[in-house]
């Protein structure tokens, strides 16, 4: 069982006199941060916010900061340190993808995206179209969200480069099978780029046993600092054409970053691996580094699923209601999107009175809303939460659900 108390001990933002009170469920828009991360970066700004990799001694333990975070981090994920690069957001990262494929596709050949994803993992590939590059959609259910691996099946064939997915949807939730979809992708000589944004926050995958050739997430959801991490397997990463200085072009986590990365930042991300290697110990989780992760991620995730039933339930039955995605906790992430008779934007002000942390719109995810039938105007009620939350957050939460709708 995890161990909720001393979790939230290692979430300064617990402690803050003006959260107090409040209950958080906008994770899916960005999670707390954990006390070793803030620890890294008020140290990296105080005694090592110089160029890193010269000589002298704050600069030297500076680059060992940043190396420290990439292989660390790597471990977790079982890939290797230089697969791992770090960017300013999941967003221009894939921005970044999107230009490289431009320039490694060629007429006539074609890439398929979906209709589940976020804007950020759809519309830089979609641009391919631009260049005579065909763009095949993998569409969802109208009724769940669910995307159909048979439909993919259809899409394939020997010109399909590239297949782009989202681990979970940021409003159907529903968590994808990576490895399934990988296996068919490649089977039919495509390689697999997966958006993990959504997923990541509710344990870090082994990139290596899912086996796509790309893999991204972001660190400010991860209760990290506001940069991108980039995974690229080595054998696509050294084929595609280089985006980085020409000098740079051997090394494989330089590759992909055009502009010089936030050292203090990238070296901050460290307190990631930290907090996941303190809360291995604390739960007497041992072995190597990717044993650890994957034990931390099975103890988050049965924390999640444990509170998350009751609140798909307690939706669920709500006739005012739509709920989007599975009604079943084990398969979805805690992020639980629901659209009501009116606007999502003006559920989650009246929330906010009841001292819950919600969030209403579209959340970039305009493509799946209007595909389900959702107005975008109108939006969704987003409730999204992920292993800190308490179950008596998530009581507060459902006894207030029921004062405002």
């Amino acid at each position: 069982m995890l161990d909720i108390d001393w979790v939230r001990a290692q979430f300064p933002a617990f402690d803050t006199a003006a959260l107090q009170g409040q209950a958080f469920f906008e994770n899916a828009g960005g999670s707390y941060t954990c006390r070793p991360v803030i620890e890294r970066l008020m140290r990296f700004y105080t005694e090592r916010k110089v160029q890193p990799y010269a000589p002298y001694e704050a600069s030297t333990l500076g680059g060992e900061e940043m190396d420290e975070a990439r292989a660390r981090l790597a471990a977790m994920m079982g890939v290797a340190s230089d697969e791992v690069s770090f960017g300013p957001s999941t967003t221009q990262n894939t921005y970044v993808l999107a230009n490289t494929f431009r320039q490694f596709m060629k007429p006539g050949e074609a890439i398929i995206v979906t209709n589940q994803d976020h804007e950020a993992n759809t519309g830089p590939w979609r641009r391919l179209a631009d260049e005579g590059i065909e763009v095949r959609e993998w569409t969802v259910d109208a009724d769940t969200g669910h995307l159909e691996i048979s439909d993919l099946e259809e899409l394939l064939d020997e010109n399909v480069r590239l297949v782009c997915f989202p681990h979970c949807s940021n409003v159907v939730g529903e968590i994808n099978p990576v490895s399934e979809i990988t296996a068919a992708a490649h089977a039919a000589g495509a390689f697999v780029c997966v958006d993990g944004v959504s997923y990541a926050p509710h344990g870090i995958p082994n990139v290596d046993e899912l086996g796509p050739d790309i893999y991204l997430f972001s660190a400010y959801k991860t209760y990290g600092p506001h940069q991108g991490i980039m995974v690229i397997r080595r054998t696509l990463g050294m084929t595609l054409p280089n985006q980085g200085h020409y000098f740079n072009a051997d090394s494989l986590y330089k590759r992909f970053t055009p502009a010089g990365p936030d050292h203090a930042q990238v070296a901050a991300s460290a307190g990631m691996a930290d907090y996941m290697e303190l809360m291995a110990a604390h739960h007497a989780i041992a072995g190597d580094t990717a044993v650890k992760a994957a034990g931390v991620h099975d103890l988050m995730r049965a924390h999640e699923v444990k509170l998350l039933q009751p609140l798909l339930d307690h939706l669920s039955a709500k006739n005012s209601v739509r709920l989007i995605g599975p009604s079943k906790a084990g398969n979805r992430a805690p992020t639980v999107a629901v659209e009501l008779a009116g606007s999502g934007e003006a559920a989650a002000a009246e929330l906010a009175k009841h001292g819950i942390m919600a969030g209403g719109g579209d959340f970039y995810a305009v493509r799946a809303l209007k595909a389900m039938g959702v107005d975008p105007e109108k939006g969704v009620l987003r409730l999204s939460f992920t292993h800190y939350t308490s179950e008596a957050e998530v009581g507060k939460l459902m006894q207030a659900l029921d004062d405002v709708l």
